[in-house]
């Protein structure tokens, strides 16, 4: 793959007193998405006749070649090289502009590929917003049948992303390149090599962050969007983050990010993730589109307001011993109220070890939100007990804290049933981001 260098490209212009990418286009007699694609690093520069002729002999572009040579695109060099010394100033790229949404509703139906969909809590918060899904990517087999269960008419590929990737993600989805409004996911958090120190995708190979670039990439929607978790901030001090931002700016986007609580969203849950949200440099130029984040609605919900009348369901038990510990625990408290020879008894090493472990022989009130919950609810490190009854929630009322629907069946054991909501991304708050998205995409013409 061969790619024009849009820096050195930038460098010509200035010689030639061409000072915007408009002006440019002007003088090529083409539009100015043309140029923008043509500077893309999905263009291919080389005539097609060329690499069949390379097919043909089993060579390479450079072994037939006798001018200019070419080096091989590695990563994005749109912006140069940037050392670890050079990392993106992660602050610079923080948004500080919020809109409120409630009032905003969708022109048309937008259309949005998602990757990592899991049971489908940001697919399903996004559908509420005005997207229709082109398809998604999930290789967990019993989240598959989730999705699939809830939505027959869903194009869910139950496959691995490197797989999709490799092969081209537009094999799988019925969508020009260009033309999708918005890729939208939530990839694990691994480490990177930094091996090149170059701060660019090539140091993100073997992430799932590389094969989410690279899709993006290969779609170069109008938009994506990209959650995690909130220690994404500071993770390998920075790095991490940097390198993301480096790399999405790279392929051509304006990228903004925020740590959002779920609780400024109609979720009663102290869930915090990091959402990252970008526009295709083109439009941004286009329609001078800058995006703002969902206002918080200015009020938040306790477990009152959302565990009335669900439905039953199956649930975890506590042992007899835990449940016996767990009793003695008042609404709102954890382990600092039992008496101190059961505490320490239950808690074994941990009660010596430093730090609040609030999360030990928790029990939730009525009056506040829960706590995150986790992919299992009887751990004795996030404890959610129930604030009445000395048990863990069920998967219904899991269900409601994360802020699904009671009609959104979990098809699957209960066990994988908690993994899938507690993975999920908040409903209400997938709708508001997707809600912020539309309010940009309702300005493209």
């Amino acid at each position: 793959m061969y790619t024009i260098s849009k820096e050195k490209v930038r460098i010509h212009m200035k010689k030639h007193g061409v000072t915007t990418q408009k002006k440019l286009a002007e003088q090529l007699g083409i539009s100015k998405n043309q140029l923008s694609m043509m500077l893309s690093p999905n263009f291919n520069p080389i005539k097609t006749n060329a690499l069949k002729l390379c097919e043909a002999l089993n060579v390479n572009f450079e072994d037939i070649i006798e001018s200019e040579q070419f080096e091989p695109f590695v990563g994005s060099e749109i912006l140069g090289e940037h050392t670890q010394d050079e990392k993106f100033n992660v602050d610079d790229y923080q948004g500080h502009d919020f809109v409120d949404i409630r009032g905003i509703t969708a022109h048309k139906d937008y259309s949005v590929v998602e990757l990592f969909a899991g049971a489908g809590g940001l697919a399903l918060g996004l559908e509420m917003a005005g997207f229709h899904s082109k398809g998604l990517v999930e290789l967990d087999k019993y989240a598959c049948q989730t999705l699939r269960t809830n939505r027959p008419k869903w194009n869910v590929i139950e496959k691995d992303i490197i797989q999709v990737v490799e092969q081209g993600i537009r094999n799988y989805v019925d969508i020009s390149i260009g033309e999708l409004d918005l890729l939208s996911g939530g990839y694990p958090c691994q480490a990177f090599s930094y091996a090149g120190k170059k701060m660019g995708l090539s140091d993100a190979r073997g992430t799932m962050f590389y094969y989410y670039a690279q899709a993006l990439k290969q779609l170069l929607p109008k938009m994506f969007l990209a959650e995690n978790v909130r220690g994404l901030v500071n993770h390998e001090n920075g790095r991490t983050l940097s390198l993301m931002l480096k790399v999405f700016s790279d392929i051509g986007y304006t990228v903004k990010w925020h740590v959002l609580r779920a609780l400024d969203y109609d979720v009663a849950q102290k869930r915090e993730r990091i959402a990252l949200v970008g526009i295709r440099n083109d439009l941004v130029d286009n329609y001078d589109l800058s995006y703002s984040f969902p206002k918080p609605y200015g009020y938040e919900l306790v477990l009152r307001d959302v565990l009335k009348d669900v439905p039953k369901s199956d649930g975890a038990k506590y042992p007899e011993y835990k449940k016996k510990v767990l009793a003695l625990v008042p609404q709102g408290g954890y382990w600092r109220d039992l008496p101190d020879d059961i505490a320490q008894e239950y808690m074994g090493k941990s009660y010596y070890s430093g730090g609040g472990r609030t999360g030990m022989a928790r029990r939730i009130s009525w009056d506040e939100p829960s706590l995150t919950l986790t992919c299992s609810p009887a751990q004795k490190q996030t404890e959610r007990c129930h604030p009445d009854e000395t048990r863990p929630f069920t998967v219904r009322e899991y269900a409601r804290i994360q802020s699904f629907p009671d009609t959104w069946q979990f098809d699957c054991s209960t066990p994988n049933a908690y993994k899938q909501i507690g993975n999920a991304v908040p409903v209400n708050m997938a709708k508001a981001v997707g809600s912020s998205i539309v309010n940009i995409l309702n300005q493209i013409k």
